[in-house]
Parts: C-alpha cells; structure tokens; sequence
C-alpha cells in the first residue's frame, strides 16, 4: 500500500473493504486523529490490517505493526475470555455464588452475587468508597481486593448495572486466582493458555514498554449525566484511578478492567471467540459457553454511564446506542477515548481501532464507528 504525502499508512486491505481505509483517512483529515491501527476479520480471517499516523505527539514516529496501544477498557473484553475459559474448563459456571469460590466476597450483602452478575457490573462496586485510599494502591493488587471486601455495595447487588471502569479487573482477576490451579492472576491465564502470542498484554512485561505509543489525553473532560454515588465512586474521587505512579508502573500492574495494551491485530483477533469460539483458526470456547458469555444478563439505565446498556457477561449488546455499528446484535467494548473492539457473530466480523490521541467519549467515538460501520458495510 502507498503512503500519503500527509499521513503514513501501511497496511494490507482485502477487497471490497476499500471504504474502511476511507474511513481511516478521514478519521485523521476531519477528526484529528493522531494514530492508529486497525484491524478487521471475517470468521478469523484478516480481511484489513492498518497501521497509520504517528506513535508519538511530536509525529516522528510512524505508527508499526508491533506498536502497542494503551486500549484501557478494551480489556474487560479480554478479562471476559479468560473468565469464558475458565467456565469451559469446568472451574466455573456462571450462576456460581462468587462467595462459593471467594468467602471474603459475601460480607455486606454480596452473599448471593453470582459470576454473571458480576462479570455484568451488578456488584455495586463502582469504585472505591474509603477516603483512605491512596491513587497509588491500585498497583497493589492484594490491597484493593482486601477493600473490595470490605465494601458495602454502593447499590442493592444484583438490582441493576453500575459500571466498574476499575474495579471490574479486580473482581474478574481474583475470581480467576481462586480457580486457577497454579493461582495465576488473569493476565497470565491470558498470556499462556489463550492469547498464545498474540500481542494483548493485561500486566506488560518491561521489555515491551518501548512499543507502546504515547497517549494524549482529550482536551475535555467527558460528559457523565447525573452523577449518582456510583458514578462519584467511579470517576469523580481523587483516588477513583491510579495517580502519581510512573507510566512503566501503570502499565506492568494487573488492573484487567483498565489498563490493557494491546496491538489492534492482536485484541482484534482475539475478538474471534465472540463470534465462534475460536481465535486464530483454535478452538477456545464450546458453543454451549460462547452463548453464555454472550447472552443478555442485565438490560436497562446504568447507574454509573449516561446509557441505557445492554451487558453480556463482561462485553456490551449494541441495540441501545451503536457503539459498535449498525447491528443491533453485535458484541464489544469501548477503551477510554476512543479505542472499541467488537464481534458479530451474524456475519462473522471482528477486529478492533485502536488510537493514541483520545476524545472524551465514555464510548461511541465516532472515529471508531466510523470505521466499523464501514467494515459492515463492505460486506452487503
């Protein structure tokens, strides 16, 4: 492929998919995008995979292949799989009391949460309610998961979805310890036994921080509607995420909720299992445990997000606001700023767009949309 004189991009694009490079062009002429990947695929199939724009803020360095992307909470996807893969090895299922696996868990009315429930944000932990918290003890794993413990929820569990922008990686990461027969946290399980090389990190390893593009963060703080307690909890605290700790700190820490890197082929083709259980031509999920993933488990207004949202059992359902295309049945999650991952199990489309210079869009960045509607489009 040739490169523009304005914007680098490389990249291979199947025919019949012209319009997503379109879309992608676009993406940087009129909403000033500062780089990206994409990758789309058809039934695990790489139908487009493009690399354009620049890795840093300065623009000089071109976007690659093997560049990695801060995907923030593209990761619940991937914290979704591990749990899935868990549930098909038999040391889960998704009506068991978390408390059966976790007694620590059922202090304060958590009793009867089962893994569904909070794998679909219906914990009522949004975020942390001790003020004594620091922003520096998210990357003190064990510590959170002490406090989540000990915390009343901040809604009636099980009653309606309050999303968990950070929380959710704690939850779904010692669910995964406590069944693990190693005790391995989540981004391992990940890494050995699911990803198989493919470049989706949930605790980066040092060697690979090089890769990763520089984030600029949006001009704008984002839009949060009514802000309840849970969205307080969520957002609006001083230790509601991490602070004053290095990127490199940020980045190695196990935080499966937020905190995934991640190349737009690798977490796209990860997306795969979504639509047929198999990521890269392998066998992952039985059809039996894909629907059980993917099934609804809570729909309704959010306590925390200004949506009305569907949610699957770690993934959002998009009929209520095309977050991820014009199909009312695709799957998928949004990153903070613009990055989405998603998968139709219909037509056998997935992938990702994954991007450096965020917006401040909770979700349903129009850069993603874009491209995605476009990937959608190219196959009617």
């Amino acid at each position: 492929m040739s490169v523009t004189p304005e914007i680098p991009m490389e990249g291979h694009v199947a025919p019949g998919f012209e319009p997503v490079r379109d879309a992608v062009l676009e993406n940087f002429e009129s909403r000033d995008e500062l780089g990206a990947q994409v990758a789309v695929f058809r039934r695990g199939e790489p139908v487009v995979q493009l690399c354009a724009g620049w890795a840093d803020r300065k623009k000089t360095t071109p976007v690659a292949d093997d560049t990695l992307f801060s995907v923030y909470s593209c990761g619940k996807a991937m914290a979704a799989l591990v749990i899935a893969h868990l549930v098909e090895e038999g040391r889960l299922s998704y009506d068991l009391r978390v408390a059966e696996i976790w007694p620590e868990f059922a202090r304060f009315g958590k009793q009867d949460l089962s893994l569904a429930q909070v794998m679909s944000h219906q914990a009522g932990l949004s975020g942390i309610t001790d003020p004594e918290f620091d922003p520096q003890h998210w990357v003190d794993f064990d510590r959170v998961v002490a406090v989540l413990e000990d915390q009343e929820p901040l809604f009636p569990p099980g009653s309606r979805s309050g999303y968990h922008p950070v929380t959710f990686g704690f939850l779904a990461g010692e669910i995964a310890r406590r069944v693990d027969p190693a005790h391995r946290r989540l981004g391992l399980i990940l890494r050995d036994d699911i990803a198989k090389g493919a470049d989706v990190h949930i605790g980066l390893d040092p060697a690979d921080h090089d890769r990763v593009a520089q984030t600029v963060k949006p001009r704008a703080p984002a839009d949060l509607g009514e802000i309840t307690d849970a969205t307080r909890a969520a957002f609006l605290q001083p230790w509601s995420s991490p602070a004053r700790i290095s990127a490199d700190a940020w980045r190695e820490a196990e935080m499966a909720g937020s905190n995934c890197q991640a190349s737009a082929a690798g977490i796209g083709a990860m997306m795969g299992a979504f639509v047929d259980g198999r990521v890269s031509g392998l066998a992952l999920l039985s059809e039996p445990t894909r629907q059980a993933l993917t099934r609804s488990r809570i729909h309704g207004p959010d306590a925390v997000l200004p949506f009305t949202i569907d949610f699957a059992a770690g993934v959002m359902i998009n009929r209520d606001n095309g977050f991820f295309g014009p199909r009312p049945d695709t799957l998928g999650h949004p990153g903070w700023g613009g990055s989405t991952v998603f998968a139709d199990p219909r037509t056998g489309l997935h992938g990702a767009y994954v991007m450096n210079r965020q917006q401040p869009y909770l979700a349903g960045d129009p850069r993603a949309v874009s491209v995605i509607t476009a990937a959608f489009e190219s196959i009617q």
